[in-house]
């Protein structure tokens, strides 16, 4: 068993999930952070459009994850967005607004090899993402790991399925199933 690992966040951040479908990305975030301080991108689509999985209404879906994270952020709260951001152009939109509400961006990257994510995305109960989807994100990531600090404060890189399975949110010294950020 591997020793577990401290991934630091102050309070009012902004986390940005980072990977391919498969990854663990919305079962981490269940796991380390309230649901109300969660952005999913699917949940923003499940309410303007006809569910979780209907891509037609990603731009709005998109357009309310972003509003949704300036007004948390604006608040000083805890804002986790949980979307692939594998492409520089995803993330850049929620990095300018961390930066224009003054508070840490931090990413956390799921940098998992692709059979892992493949096999993650098979075993889900509900909708699966096509296999070229998630190989498609995998290669997006790839390409954008040598520049994924583009304005980031801290970047936690999480490159297994352990890492992921035994990192530990921390807010200062407490953990966050412990203490709120």
């Amino acid at each position: 068993m591997s020793a577990s690992r401290e991934l630091q966040i102050q309070g009012n951040s902004l986390v940005v999930l980072v990977g391919p479908a498969g990854s663990g990305k919305s079962t981490f975030a269940r796991r380390h952070f309230r649901p109300t301080e969660v952005v999913s991108s699917d949940a923003c689509r499940a309410l303007v459009g006809d569910g979780q999985f209907d891509q037609s209404a990603s731009e709005d879906a998109f357009a309310l994850l972003r509003d949704i994270t300036r007004r948390r952020l604006r608040n000083r709260t805890l804002t986790v967005v949980d979307a692939t951001n594998v492409r520089q152009a995803d993330r850049a939109p929620l990095l300018l607004l961390a930066h224009t509400n003054g508070v840490p961006a931090v990413a956390i990257v799921f940098d998992l090899p692709v059979e892992t994510c493949l096999e993650g995305n098979r075993s889900r109960l509900d909708d699966r993402v096509p296999d070229r989807v998630v190989r498609q994100q995998f290669e997006d990531l790839r390409d954008e790991l040598r520049v994924l600090e583009e304005g980031f404060d801290v970047v936690h890189r999480l490159s297994s399925r352990e890492d992921v399975d035994s990192a530990r949110v921390m807010c200062g010294f407490a953990s966050v199933s412990d203490t709120d950020c």
